[in-house]
This record gives C-alpha cells, sequence and structure tokens, in this order.
C-alpha cells in the first residue's frame, strides 16, 4: 500500500471513530428528563402506517407523475 492510502484510511477510520463516539454520547439514554416535559399522545398503528408508507409513496407517485408530463410535454414540442 502507497503511503498517501495509508493516510486516507487512518483519516477514514479516525472520522469513523468520532462520529461513533459522538452519537453513543449524545444518545437518548443520557438525556435527562425534565419535570416540565408532557410529551403527546402517540401514533396509532393506522397513523403512523400513514405517515410514514403511505405519505411517502403519495409524494412519490406525485413527483414522478410530474416529471412524466413535463418529459412528454418537451417531446410534443420537439
Amino acid at each position: 500500500m502507497s503511503n498517501k492510502v495509508k493516510k486516507n484510511a487512518v483519516r477514514a477510520g479516525a472520522v469513523i471513530a468520532a462520529t461513533t463516539a459522538m452519537l453513543m454520547v449524545s444518545s437518548p439514554a443520557f438525556a435527562l428528563r425534565d419535570d416540565g416535559d408532557d410529551p403527546g399522545p402517540g401514533l396509532s398503528v393506522a397513523e403512523t402506517l400513514g405517515l410514514y408508507v403511505v405519505a411517502p409513496l403519495v409524494l412519490f407517485v406525485v413527483i414522478a407523475g410530474l416529471v412524466m408530463l413535463g418529459d412528454k410535454t418537451r417531446k410534443r414540442s420537439d
């Protein structure tokens, strides 16, 4: 291995180690619970699926449809 490759490998290892250490230190397990915290009610299964599955799929379909519509419009004018 060349010296440059070794230097890049060491640098990448240092970045990964620092990132891992920061994530471990800032994990929610270390967060202090304040007496003033008042979390709202949780989401139901239907709300969760709608928010994290259905909404992104609908957004994807809308964006894809707009892109395809724009592509068809450009081909007709050429």
